[in-house]
């Protein structure tokens, strides 16, 4: 089996850590160890709520079963405000987050970058949210924070920031950015067109040729099938879906041919790992091959 090997775990508990009969998040590492599981995602999404004492356990945990840790920044920034208490809030997001994860020895925060403000054009609103975000970044790095990889996360809706090139567009500033492509996101604003091996070889293709082929291997991934509309992102689904997509099979048979080794961190609604279990066992079927 090749040495290049990639990471599946799932983002939050899911509905299969409570029937299992687990509690609390800092039994996460654990439970995903009895899944082969070797990645988890813990959601900051509605605010940094974990104390230093939890964390540490938590990262305890994830040490002893061999599981690497992420952190998702609260959803509440978004790089293209004006208004002055909103852009100290940002700074104050990425720095509780930057905290928690290294409280918990997480490797990389997740954030998004925000909406298209209403009275900018696409092309400005890039500009202010890019003119932020380099400003946060040489925060961060003077508050000790440069031991982590910050990742801008591609976004689901037509009228957020975050396509593909934006993103990677962000992550040429800097060592310690790296993008967290998000494929579901990704197939929402492309209504649907992501179905094959070779669509998602266009996506790493593209990835490569931004910011370089030993970053595209090791880039953090969501996966997860979303229901979309002319808008773009509608809602996570499972993979029961069948109708919306993007389908995980070309995509783990690409990862295995080619020895990328992303961080694959499922976004199922409520059946996370189950669906993270699905895509480790086709990528070891296909890395058998």
């Amino acid at each position: 089996m090749n040495t290049y090997m990639a990471k599946f775990g799932t983002a939050g508990v899911g509905e299969l850590f409570y029937t299992k009969g687990y509690k609390h998040s800092q039994e996460m590492p654990e439970f995903l160890a009895t899944l082969s599981l070797t990645a988890f995602e813990y959601q900051c999404g509605r605010g940094v709520r974990i104390g230093d004492e939890k964390a540490q356990l938590l990262g305890e945990n994830a040490k002893k079963h061999n599981v690497t840790l992420s952190v998702h920044a609260p959803y509440y920034i978004s790089l293209t405000t004006e208004d002055p208490e909103k852009i100290e809030n940002n700074l104050r997001y990425l720095k509780e987050s930057a905290h928690a994860a290294t409280q918990m020895g997480a490797t990389r925060v997740v954030f998004h970058s925000g909406s298209v403000n209403k009275k900018a054009n696409r092309k400005e609103a890039f500009q202010m949210a890019y003119d932020a975000l380099k400003n946060i970044m040489v925060a961060l790095n003077d508050e000790g924070y440069d031991h982590l990889i910050f990742c801008p996360e591609t976004m689901g809706k037509m009228n957020q920031l975050g396509d593909l090139d934006e993103v990677l567009e962000f992550c040429n500033m800097s060592d310690n950015l790296l993008p967290c492509i998000d494929f579901g996101h990704l197939n929402s604003r492309m209504q649907g067109a992501i179905q094959t091996i070779d669509d998602y070889q266009q996506i790493f293709n593209r990835i490569s040729e931004v910011i370089g082929e030993e970053k595209a291997r090791i880039v953090h991934c969501h996966f997860s099938m979303i229901e979309y509309g002319t808008g773009g992102e509608k809602k996570h689904l499972t993979f029961a879906d069948d109708v919306y997509g993007p389908p995980f099979e070309p995509l783990v048979e690409l990862l295995a041919k080619k020895s990328y080794a992303p961080t694959i961190i499922c976004e199922s609604a409520g059946t996370q790992a189950e669906d993270a279990c699905e895509m480790w066992e086709a990528y070891k079927k296909h890395k058998l091959l």
